[in-house]
């Protein structure tokens, strides 16, 4: 590999060298780890106040402009005439805004650090948005004027915690934001590396985890505790006038979002909770009592809004069922449930994405269809002392495979985030039923492939497991060969695990396409969009079924491909990049190679390390790490790297505390020590998700290069 001078590799062939060149570093000694503190309560993030920031306007065009890119996440001002949106254009994900039917967008925050959620405030003044500081995973929320001025800091200065954004007030006097309590050194307390430190030792420090009971981790059973975070939402006003409103406090919580308030401002939409335990909560301002809650789907946090008149609150949910639908529930006053109905469902799909008009009286629907997006448009009608109805589905034809997300553009006009196999994220608007028309400044498409050769077009897989549990996936043929020709074939593993593998455009996946490799991209057990029961499959000890899963795909690549049988190679990303680590230990003679991307490999170290939100999540997906720890080490692929035998790649970012490095270190270094090529590729400024458009482009040509080098013929 070819990689740029400030980006960390390490290779087999640099074993032994300087720690700079092996990725070898001395670690310091054990912490000392003190006794378990008394329970306490989890401290409240203190509200924050608004930071005036100079102004970042960029020029109407970005100086170093992609021949091509995606713009997503768009949000519309009241009239529906002007869209702020994400593009990617100038190399990182940054803030754009300007009319949807015209080419005269600016760029509105010129500042490298990418952005990850836009919202324009109801009454136009203000647009707020969430980056990324560095590209890491601490978070902040800022808001900006239309027109560039008035960049101001919400919530999220300390580094030590993260900011994320709610919904805006009905008459845009304030915006939701959600704040994490900031932990007193963190880094020391926790034992959570950070880019400069050195590797911990053998991952014996204190961990962030789980409440405020005692547990251990780390080879020698070291003690470790957690001392509660909690989350608090508050309302704050963006000029800075009035002062913050607290609406919610969750001790330990892993998530806190806030969806919606109905317009009187008297009732609070909340989303809290883990991954597959999430829910809606009803909560009233005044007094912040719970009034209502009921279980929702994983998938898109944006899950329901209150009626107009608040007496009626449409949730997105999967309450009892094994398909997302929607719910219509009937209030009173005081926010308690007089009574539920579902009243859209379909057989075998789940409601995808659920988004109200700003009458309230228009529903879009978004239906996930074996991967595909279908789209639904019904109007509502009150209903006294009982659930809102809503009136016979009106279909919306798609030109793209996915709908990624849908907001409201004025009266009775809708924009659309699209994707597809054929192009990169664009944006899409709609008028009265009128036929979809792509905004002038949409995605750009150039060099998505090499010219005079079409996007390669996945085809539907459908395959039975060895325990008889269904599966399937997107097969994508390099583009040249003969129908049954055997093809050296990429295995790709999505993350999650309960994302879902849908015909989206994939660089990556035509960048390997390009080098004459198939790719098949499957659906495991604990993936969504299959039902709750398939999401639940790999629950415990249910995941050693799911890297079955992983050898039953590639054995079906193979039989109905045509994959080669002798040059198959398994990648994949996060949760993917833990089945990665997992199938090379596993499955040992099965696989010439393996790239692992931000993936775990060991479950107990991962627990160590993880931020606090996601050790809440994932002990209810992988197993608690004291009461579980057998079967954590059981599924750690690091507790079978004596089988490993095929080389292996690794990528990590440098600022990922989701999966902490560590992960991808101590499994590059324990191959090497087994005498088995590895190497390590490190991204700079880059956290779990690679966000800069060099930095990706590495990754892809990287790994394309390891592929290509490792299954030749």
């Amino acid at each position: 590999m070819a990689p740029e001078a400030r980006h960390h590799v390490t290779g087999e062939a640099t074993t032994g060298t300087a720690p700079e060149a092996s990725g070898t570093r001395t670690p310091p000694p054990p912490p000392q780890v003190p006794a378990p503190p008394e329970p306490r309560e989890a401290p409240r993030a203190a509200a924050p106040a608004p930071v005036p920031l100079p102004v970042a306007e960029g020029p109407r065009d970005a100086r170093t402009r992609l021949r091509a890119h995606g713009c997503w996440y768009p949000s519309a001002d009241p009239d529906g005439t002007r869209a702020a949106f994400i593009c990617d254009r100038g190399g990182v994900p940054q803030l754009w805004a300007g009319p949807v039917d015209g080419e005269g967008v600016r760029l509105l925050d010129s500042s490298p650090d990418p952005v990850k959620e836009v919202s324009w405030s109801p009454d136009g003044r203000w647009i707020a948005y969430t980056t990324a500081p560095g590209g890491g995973e601490h978070s902040r929320v800022l808001c900006v004027r239309p027109d560039g001025t008035g960049r101001r800091l919400l919530a999220g200065a300390d580094p030590d915690t993260s900011a994320h954004l709610g919904c805006w007030a009905h008459d845009g006097s304030a915006v939701a934001v959600t704040l994490a309590a900031p932990a007193t050194s963190r880094a020391q307390r926790d034992g959570l590396r950070q880019p400069s430190d050195s590797a911990p030792a053998p991952w014996t420090a204190r961990a962030t985890l789980l409440g405020t009971t005692a547990y251990t981790v780390g080879p020698d059973g070291a003690s470790a505790t957690r001392t509660g975070t909690g989350l608090s939402a508050y309302l704050i006003d963006p000029d800075g006038l009035a002062a913050p409103v607290l609406l919610a406090t969750e001790p330990d919580a892993p998530t806190l979002r806030v969806c919606d308030l109905t317009a009187d401002g008297r009732l609070a939409l909340l989303r809290r909770g883990p991954r597959g335990r999430r829910e809606a909560v009803v909560r009233r301002v005044v007094d912040t009592a719970t009034t209502f809650t009921l279980p929702v789907a994983d998938g898109d946090p944006w899950i329901g809004r209150f009626s107009p008149d608040g007496r009626t609150l449409w949730l997105r949910s999967d309450a009892g069922r094994e398909y997302a639908a929607l719910f219509a529930v009937a209030l009173d006053a005081d926010g308690t449930a007089l009574g539920t109905a579902v009243v859209a469902e379909r057989a075998d799909s789940d409601l995808d994405l659920l988004k109200l008009a700003h009458d309230g009286r228009t529903a879009v629907l978004a239906w996930n269809v074996r991967g595909a997006s279908e789209l639904d448009i019904v109007e509502t009608s009150a209903r006294s002392g009982a659930p809102d109805t809503i009136g016979p589905p009106r279909p919306v034809p798609l030109p793209h495979e996915v709908v990624t997300r849908i907001t409201a553009a004025g009266a009775g006009r809708l924009l659309l985030a699209l994707s597809g196999s054929q192009r990169r994220p664009g944006v899409w608007w709609a008028h009265e039923g009128v036929s979809l028309l792509r905004t002038p400044w949409s995605a750009r498409d150039e060099d998505t492939v090499p010219p005079g050769r079409p996007p390669v077009r996945p085809v539907l897989t459908r395959l039975t497991a060895r325990d008889g549990l269904p599966l399937g996936g997107w097969y994508y043929r390099a583009p040249g060969r003969a129908p049954y020709e055997p093809a050296p074939c990429v295995v790709h593993l999505h993350g999650g695990p309960e994302d879902q593998e849908r015909p989206v455009f994939d660089p990556l996946y035509h960048e390997l396409l390009g080098r004459g490799l198939d790719v098949f991209a499957p659906d495991v057990r604990g993936s969504g969009g299959h039902g709750r029961s398939f999401v639940d499959a790999d629950l415990g000890s249910g995941r050693f079924a799911a890297l079955d899963d992983v050898a039953d795909c590639a054995g079906h690549a193979v039989t109905a491909g045509p994959a080669d049988p002798t040059r198959l190679a398994v990648m994949g990303r996060s949760y993917g990049g833990y089945l990665t680590f997992a199938s090379l230990v596993w499955h040992p003679d099965l696989f010439r190679t393996g790239v692992a991307v931000c993936g775990m490999s060991d479950l107990l170290t991962f627990f160590a390390g993880t931020e606090p939100w996601i050790a809440e999540s994932a002990a209810h997906k992988y197993g608690h790490p004291e009461r579980d720890r057998a079967l954590l080490h059981a599924l750690s692929p690091m507790s079978r790297i004596d089988a490993l035998r095929a080389p292996l790649l690794a990528v990590h970012g440098e600022h990922d505390t989701n999966v902490p490095m560590g992960e991808s270190e101590q499994f590059v270094r324990a191959a090497r020590e087994h005498g088995v090529p590895a190497e390590l590729l490190v991204l700079r400024d880059e956290g779990h998700d690679f966000l800069r458009a060099d930095n990706r482009r590495l990754f892809r040509r990287a790994a394309a290069d390891w592929m290509e080098r490792h299954l030749r013929p």
